[in-house]
């Protein structure tokens, strides 16, 4: 007996390592596909979990193969929303000033509140509101993966997340260039509008630069400074989860909250960036290498979604997502007009 059991677990570190090196390899082939003219448009991320999607649901996975997929979206995941932390500093903040920040916070409150409310009016299961809330009021596909490890939906539920966030965004990126003129918008007021709505921290930088560069510099900060609130929106959607649970009879006890403690890594990566504690070379290296680690990480849920389950879905999540998106451009674009 106790031969078997050891045989079995080395079948399953076997499968384990066979899981993460299948997700490695789609995400190595997204990375490859981002650099090539016509789909650069699309992130790295993106391109990953449409691959792992289309492998996932065109081969057979080993089940035992599941471990090391799940082991890359469980640990590598968050290993890589701390890093992302590398990228932001809090005086970035100042730089967009209180008004900037008023216009950036107002509309991703509103916008995430709205979601939320849109989805239970039509009939959208709360999970996948709340994902596509994050996504639509945050920064895209990273905020449905960070946002999902509180709200606990299905694999199902981000890919569809991450795929609403992208249609939209996409169209944000190709449609925004061409407004500034007729809305009336200063460089530095188109700049803050995009960062305050696109969703993606690239499909802002796309549409923004269009204007020039004083455009694009706001377009970026405040479109950082946007990203920085990922970590209290988390924290918040965690206490809520908690709360939740104690309304259904389960006692709410706050020592066992469940606090995502990568957002506090996070938060510390974002002051030794501010302080310049890690030197330049470093940071560079891990930051290039957290790319992989989010396109692995979005590679995995690929291989774990099933296109039959998303079909269940059907449009409603869709007609959120495309909500969100009116609301959260009309809803900044009034913001900026109005304080900025």
């Amino acid at each position: 007996m106790a031969t078997t059991l050891i045989y079995r677990r080395k079948q399953e570190r076997g499968g384990a390592v066979w899981g993460v090196a299948l997700a490695a390899a789609v995400a190595a082939v997204a990375v490859g596909l981002h650099h090539f003219p016509n789909l650069g448009i699309f992130s790295a991320l993106i391109l990953a979990i449409v691959l792992g999607m289309t492998v996932g649901n065109t081969t057979t996975i080993p089940a035992s193969w599941r471990a090391g997929t799940q082991f890359c979206l469980k640990r590598v995941l968050r290993v890589s929303i701390v890093l992302l932390g590398l990228q932001l500093s809090f005086t970035q903040v100042g730089q967009i000033g209180v008004r900037g920040m008023a216009v950036v916070a107002g509309s991703l409150v509103g916008t995430f509140l709205f979601t939320v409310w849109l989805g239970a009016r039509l009939g959208v299961d709360r999970k996948l509101a709340q994902l596509i809330a994050a996504g639509s009021s945050i920064c895209g596909a990273s905020a449905v993966i960070a946002a999902n490890v509180v709200t606990e939906g299905r694999d199902e539920d981000v890919a569809y997340g991450v795929a609403v966030v992208t249609v939209f965004g996409s169209i944000s990126m190709l449609v925004y260039p061409l407004l500034p003129r007729a809305l009336h918008l200063a460089p530095a007021a188109f700049g803050l509008w995009t960062g305050a709505s696109i969703h993606e921290v690239a499909q802002v930088l796309a549409a923004a630069f269009q204007d020039g560069a004083v455009s694009g510099q706001f377009g970026t900060i405040s479109k950082l400074a946007r990203v920085m609130l990922l970590a209290p929106t988390v924290l918040t959607l965690g206490m809520l989860s908690a709360r939740r649970d104690s309304d259904k009879g389960a006692r709410l006890d706050w020592r066992s909250l469940p606090i995502p403690w990568f957002v506090l890594g996070f938060i510390a990566m974002i002051g030794a960036n501010t302080l310049n504690i890690i030197p330049l070379e470093i940071k560079t290296a891990l930051l290039g290498a957290n790319q992989f680690l989010l396109a692995l990480s979005l590679a995995a849920m690929g291989l774990e979604t099933s296109l039959s389950k998303l079909k269940q879905a059907g449009i409603r999540p869709m007609i959120l997502g495309a909500g969100a998106w009116l609301f959260i451009a009309t809803l900044s674009y009034g913001l900026v007009r109005l304080l900025y």
